[in-house]
């Protein structure tokens, strides 16, 4: 039975499992009911997977969780595993970081616990550390959609007709992409289907930070930090200023 059969309608967002988040990502899924972790397909190096930014008083800094890619570059996500034995000391810098940072944040210390937390586990796959914070910051932004990751779903298609196939497994009736699947996607293949494909358009949020000037898409522990309950509200440009680029 599909995931979302016992639904009259569900939208799905399907995306790769990012570190620390940035709000586009949480924007594509407040607009869903179901979370597909992408968590099948070829790991990216240099990319979004393994770290993100911050906001230091000197500009943007990098978090970053070490990871064995040697020798390993066609690796799916899932069987990404952290480099503790080469970096046994990663999870000490970045929890020091991001105190560093934004200690004197208004709404630093309602989260301070998890992330504590959060850094003082043993972390062995990649994919489980970010689930971990991708669950957490749903919770705390009051976004209630489900997960559910793409490994379970058994498919072996590729590209835009891996898109379609997941939303078939779940049970789909509209497939919300980022702004790039308009490139790669066929909305002929979705509508043989009778699932509507639509197009996310994020305006990023213009907010107050702790240091000027604003720098955007930075992780959304940024916004979190600064704005605690209203982050959500923020991100959908309630009452703030909001950036004319669509940002995919």
């Amino acid at each position: 039975m599909p995931l979302g059969s016992e639904t009259s309608g569900i939208t799905v967002a399907i995306h790769q499992p990012e570190h620390l988040p940035w709000l586009g990502f949480f924007d594509k899924i407040r607009q869903a009911e179901l979370f597909v972790v992408l968590d099948h397909v070829q790991y990216r190096r240099r990319y979004y997977q393994n770290r993100n930014r911050i906001r230091a008083a000197q500009g943007a800094v990098w978090l970053t969780v070490p990871v064995h890619v040697k020798g390993r570059y066609d690796q799916p996500i899932n069987e990404v595993r952290i480099d503790n034995e080469g970096n046994p000391r990663w999870r000490e810098k970045c929890w020091n970081n991001v105190v560093h940072n934004y200690k004197k944040a208004p709404y630093f210390h309602d989260h301070a616990p998890f992330f504590e937390g959060l850094y003082q586990k043993d972390w062995d796959r990649l994919v489980d550390l970010n689930e971990a914070i991708i669950r957490y910051l749903l919770s705390a932004l009051g976004i209630p959609a489900r997960l559910v990751r793409s490994s379970r779903l058994a498919s072996e298609a590729e590209k835009g007709e891996l898109m379609l196939d997941i939303c078939r497994k779940v049970g789909a009736t509209t497939y919300l992409s980022g702004i790039s699947g308009k490139d790669y996607l066929d909305p002929g293949r979705f509508a043989e289907h009778n699932i509507k494909l639509a197009f996310q358009e994020f305006h990023h949020p213009i907010y107050r930070q702790l240091y000027e000037p604003f720098v955007p898409c930075l992780s959304s522990i940024d916004l979190l930090f600064n704005y605690g309950p209203a982050s959500l509200d923020v991100i959908k440009g309630v009452g703030v200023e909001t950036m004319t680029h669509v940002f995919e």
